[in-house]
């Protein structure tokens, strides 16, 4: 575009070019304001309106949301501008950008502006100068601030920034809130991500839908599959409206059959979509993925269709979820290069290298065709289901035309770089690499799935499937993550595919009879030993006596021996238990598997702490810590730590053990390990069970006082540990073997403070958060609970005013507990600042208070997060007003 802006624009009236008449889309005061009309089927989205009205208080001059098509970008901006209108009385205008040809030039662009903003009646200037000057003076010799919604700028994103840039330059109090699938690059743009619905709301617009269509979504099963189904449309609203109007032809088994993620997905060929009410693209899932990978270059959709070999990812960024690193999926660029660059470094459209990847994956992520997974140290990257069904099948296309077989050969690739990741991982686990390799094991655990799902498809991949499987039992994978039913599972399938007898087809029913210990099932654990046996010695006279004659070596692999040992341990409660798993470790050891020796050196010192003589559990676990100190592997630390407690709580100093117990505790909080801080939560109850005892049999001098608060401890931790089982799958069983340690800590406490204030305290602890780790900060002494009655009758008093409040109450209390202004409130949740004042005045009344300043004293512990949070958000341009309105006052 030209830079002198009175010739490049075409004038108005006399001469003008444009063809179509000019429309004006906003209502300005002193005239009645028309308000922007409500979306239908609009749910949720809070987070996101709450942003988007905070940076329109701030007068943001470009704020652009961003998300793939059909997540509702179009519906958000108009709800949000709804609202914020409502309270401010702001003109706002639309440009819809849709309807212009891909690539459109910059003039083009401009004359859609113009058409949409100008009133016809402009003569003697150009459209240029009527489009400034309406939005510079909206209402008529009134300056101030203006919005224009620029809707679906994708397609001509150039010349649409262009425009924008200049509309930005020229019009000092406008906002432009933008809405594309990438964004514009405008120097001062705040790109906002739009996400997916989170569940319930998802859910609630399905319903909604399947009542158009004539089903009523509302016995259990119902709700569940509709559920499934909005799930594997990943809570897009348009997937979730095209998906609920299939209800017309099939029933909601039929639909969500519909939805495999693999071959076969009929989504991409659903054809029922609307006619009319909807912009052509928008008919079809098909449709909608298709516009935006036709927007991408040869390379881009090169690298979009590869992709498809990784597991689909989810966009869970945005969803409410303890812990600031949400794991989602994704994999890493390492993988991706790997798996999707070209061997050779031939370069041609069709050919990636590795130098290519990173750029063109930014490039696809921008696009909103590639999700992107943010930690604290890393990204990664994923398709959702939905584009990775529709990217398989642009590869088998190509197949099905004569080209080589591209799929085959990039699951290969896929499945042998996560199984020469997962066989090194396995070797350097017991290390100072540990909780890289956790971490990297937890964040691929999707895509090793896959792996080995694609690995059942052909015999000869059967063993690197087998071989991926068996890496994540002996990563401890399954205990961090709650998974050992899955574990065992995905072993059960591989190995079925093996050769009978093989190292690999032992090792596998090993794990699997292990696996089967921790999850309480002993009979299946048993009948799996046998086999194992079986293989490894198939003449029935040498293997007669291998259960009874357990000092005797039969020869069994090093991981046979490991499951026998813990068999002894876990269900006989058998002494003889540390000599296999000290047999066990040694062969371990020969073989060069130090994981593996690890492992049976951890189960070895628990089982001398449980089940051996004093010097036995004092030295073993000593050994062991040593061991793992020097290892520099925190988690088999967390766990000696935790051992070496349990020693001392049962054979020396009960207070050393506390100490200890500390360190291992504050170990397992550091790493998520729900296992052992369990077991860490049980093992301070029983050293303070033993302070009790030593102090009650005149083996101590703790006084009255001192007896109570062990014991309080004691119930609180016991309540506590009881919803913490709860959350461990494999406990659901009745796994339990230290049930009877712990109920015997519970009875020295009742003995000291009664049954009804054990109860009590009892009662407390289960009331504590376990996915706030609540339980075990208590256990440390970082969530200290006041004993003082007096002091939390008050703070019960205090919640329940609070929740005396209406949730609208307590929605606008949280704001002005921030901070918040009645103003600045009211546009934040699109009401009336009289609205806004009539609720103040409500939650005055009943919080028995008379000034804002007393609202953050009554807020509830768990609601202060959120205080703090929107105390961030507070609009900061509104302060500065505020404060200038002050000081023109005081002069």
């Amino acid at each position: 575009m030209p830079e002198d802006k009175g010739n490049r624009h075409t004038p108005l009236e006399g001469g003008h070019q444009l063809t179509a008449p000019h429309r004006r889309r906003a209502v300005v005061p002193p005239r009645p304001l028309a308000q922007v009309a409500p979306v239908r089927d609009f749910y949720g989205r809070e987070r996101e309106l709450a942003t988007i009205a905070t940076l329109l208080l701030d007068c943001t001059r470009l704020i652009t949301l961003v998300g793939p098509g059909g997540i509702g970008k179009t519906c958000l901006a108009n709800e949000a501008v709804r609202k914020y209108q409502k309270s401010r009385r702001v003109p706002v205008y639309w440009v819809r950008l849709a309807r212009l040809a891909r690539n459109s030039e910059a003039h083009v662009v401009e004359e859609e502006f113009v058409r949409a903003v100008v009133d016809a009646g402009c003569s003697g200037r150009s459209a240029w100068d009527a489009l400034v000057e309406t939005l510079s003076d909206p209402a008529g010799g009134r300056t101030g601030q203006a919005i224009l919604v620029v809707d679906n700028c994708e397609h001509v994103l150039a010349a649409a920034g262009q425009v924008i840039n200049d509309l930005l330059v020229a019009v000092p109090g406008l906002t432009v809130l933008a809405t594309s699938r990438e964004p514009i690059s405008w120097s001062d743009e705040r790109v906002l991500d739009v996400p997916p619905l989170a569940q319930a709301q998802a859910l609630a617009l399905f319903r909604r839908r399947a009542e158009l269509a004539g089903h009523l979504i509302a016995t259990h099963e119902q709700i569940k599959q509709a559920t499934s189904i909005c799930t594997r449309v990943h809570n897009n609203p348009l997937y979730i409206r095209l998906a609920a109007a299939r209800l017309h032809r099939q029933p909601l088994s039929m639909l969500l059959g519909e939805l495999t993620g693999e071959p076969g997905d009929r989504r991409l060929r659903w054809s029922d979509g609307p006619r009319f009410g909807t912009e052509e693209r928008h008919r079809r899932i098909a449709d909608v993925i298709a516009w935006s990978y036709d927007l991408c270059s040869a390379k881009e959709r090169l690298l979009f269709e590869r992709l498809a070999v990784f597991a689909a990812g989810n966009d869970t960024q945005f969803e409410d979820a303890v812990g600031a690193d949400v794991e989602s999926g994704g994999a890493g660029r390492e993988a991706i290069e790997a798996v999707c660059a070209d061997e050779h470094a031939d370069r041609g459209p069709e050919v990636l290298t590795r130098a290519e990847i990173g750029e063109l994956l930014e490039r696809l992520a921008d696009q909103s065709l590639v999700l992107r997974h943010r930690t604290r140290t890393a990204v990664r990257y994923s398709l959702v289901e939905s584009f990775r069904v529709f990217a398989t099948e642009r590869i088998r296309e190509r197949a099905s035309r004569g080209a080589p077989d591209e799929w085959a050969r990039l699951v290969a690739r896929h499945r042998r770089y996560y199984r020469d990741k997962i066989v090194a991982a396995q070797a350097e686990w017991f290390g100072p690499a540990e909780q890289e390799l956790l971490r990297w094991a937890q964040t691929a655990r999707t895509d090793l799935r896959c792996a080995i799902d694609e690995s059942l498809h052909t015999p000869e991949a059967a063993a690197e499937g087998l071989q991926i499987a068996i890496g994540i039992a002996t990563l401890r994978l399954p205990m961090l993550n709650g998974s050992l039913g899955e574990a065992r599972t995905m072993i059960e399938r591989t190995a079925a595919h093996a050769r009978p007898g093989s190292a690999l087809h032992i090792e596998a029913k090993a794990l699997m009879a292990w696996l089967s210990l921790l999850c309480g099932g002993y009979q299946d654990a048993e009948r799996l030993l046998d086999e194992c046996v079986a293989l490894c010695l198939p003449d029935p006279a040498v293997r007669a006596d291998w259960r009874a004659c357990v000092e005797r070596d039969h020869g069994l692999p090093a991981r046979v021996e490991f499951v026998r040992g813990a068999e002894l341990f876990v269900v006989h409660q058998d002494p003889r238990a540390l000599l296999v798993l000290r047999r066990a470790r040694e062969k371990f050891t020969a073989a060069g598997d130090l994981s593996g020796a690890a492992t049976s050196e951890q189960a070895e010192a628990l089982a001398a702490a449980m089940l051996g003589t004093p010097e036995q559990a004092l030295d073993t676990a000593t050994a062991y810590l040593d061991r793992a100190s020097g290892a520099g592997a925190r988690w088999a630390m967390s766990w000696a730590q935790c051992i070496l407690a349990l020693a001392l709580t049962k054979y020396g100093d009960p207070r050393e053990a506390l100490a200890m117990g500390s360190k291992a505790l504050h170990g397992h909080l550091a790493i998520g390990d729900r296992w052992g801080a369990l077991m860490g939560v049980r093992i301070r109850m029983w050293s303070l069970a033993r302070m009790i005892e030593d102090a009650r049999t005149g083996g101590g001098q703790a006084r009255s006082r001192q007896l109570t608060e062990w014991a309080t401890d004691i119930a609180r931790l016991f309540g506590g540990a009881a919803e913490l089982h709860k959350r461990i799958p494999a406990m659901q069983n009745n796994f339990d073997p230290f049930a009877a340690s712990t109920e015997a800590a519970a009875d020295a406490a009742r003995t000291v403070l009664g049954d009804r204030a054990f109860a009590l305290a009892a009662h407390e602890g289960a009331a504590l958060r376990p996915e706030l780790d609540e339980v075990t900060k208590l256990a440390v002494g970082d969530l200290p609970l006041d004993r003082s009655s007096t002091r939390l009758r008050t703070q019960h008093h205090a919640v329940a005013q609070w929740h005396g409040l209406t949730a609208a109450e307590q929605q606008v209390a949280v704001l002005a507990a921030a901070g918040w202004t009645n103003t600045a409130i009211a546009a934040r949740r699109g009401s009336s600042t009289k609205t806004v004042d009539a609720q103040m005045a409500s939650i005055f009344d009943k919080l028995l208070i008379n000034s804002r300043g007393h609202i953050a004293e009554l807020v509830p512990v768990e609601v202060r997060p959120k205080v703090a949070e929107e105390s961030n958000r507070r609009p900061r341009r509104a302060d500065r007003a505020r404060r200038a309105r002050y000081a023109r006052t005081a002069r």
